[in-house]
């Protein structure tokens, strides 16, 4: 990813409403499985360090520790948190085993040279027996767009795969659900149908009112996965497992 990209991503990882509602539905899903007020959660592949933030909020107590393969996401990261952030790779986490309550990657194993296997192999090993694990992944692969490149993801993925994958690392799925349904229909148009050949991605491109709006609509999702239960389809595929 360019500097461009992380400089809209350092700017709208706080507001925007993509990031608002996944943020939203990390601590919803944490939260329905966590047994403790202090964990240690590793954000791996922090980006510019939205995430960081909200769980900070979500959980004053915990021990965060964050890492990304770029160094200016995680200057950045490390600007907004103060938190212990290193540049490293999701496939070879800096961590002992058996060392976190909480690994979660959002949008990062995807990215083009990361070996996703080996990812949630590595996040496996760092998670106490009983840690959770919770990932967040593009939608279908024929949903693949220009966004996509202008963030260098390589690929996109069903909520079947995704299960499979976990269950190949050893972990045992919890609870997988599609997200971003409400919005799908116009997810689709706006790639497939009437792409603009932009030279940048779709982050921060929202007026205040619109991201009202979506940010608004996106919070209606949140109504059935508070009640577990799990959206048929949508933009994203997201996937809380466990350490047995």
């Amino acid at each position: 990813m360019d500097e461009i990209e992380y400089a809209l991503m350092d700017k709208a990882d706080g507001t925007m409403w993509w990031y608002r509602c996944l943020q939203e539905l990390v601590i919803l899903s944490l939260n329905r499985h966590l047994t403790t007020t202090a964990p240690v959660i590793l954000d791996a592949g922090c980006g510019t360090g939205g995430m960081m933030v909200r769980l900070r909020q979500a959980w004053p107590q915990a021990t965060l520790h964050g890492i990304d393969l770029s160094r200016t996401a995680c200057l950045r990261t490390r600007a907004k948190t103060g938190g212990a952030v290193a540049v490293a790779s999701v496939d070879r986490l800096p961590f002992p085993d058996a060392s976190m309550d909480i690994v979660i990657s959002t949008d990062v194993l995807t990215l083009a040279g990361v070996d996703e296997v080996r990812a949630v192999m590595d996040a496996r090993r760092c998670l106490k027996p009983g840690g959770l694990y919770l990932v967040n992944h593009p939608a279908y692969a024929w949903l693949m767009a220009d966004h996509d490149r202008h963030v260098a993801n390589a690929r996109r993925t069903t909520a079947g795969a995704l299960r499979g994958q976990l269950r190949a690392a050893g972990l045992k799925p919890l609870f997988v659900t599609y997200w971003n349904t409400v919005l799908f229909p116009l997810m689709v148009a706006r790639r497939k149908l009437w792409p603009n050949g932009s030279e940048t991605s779709d982050v921060g491109r929202f007026s205040g009112s619109l991201n009202q709006v979506l940010n608004g609509l996106c919070g209606l999702e949140r109504v059935a996965l508070r009640r577990g239960v799990a959206l048929p389809f949508g933009g994203s595929v997201l996937a809380v497992a466990t350490r047995a």
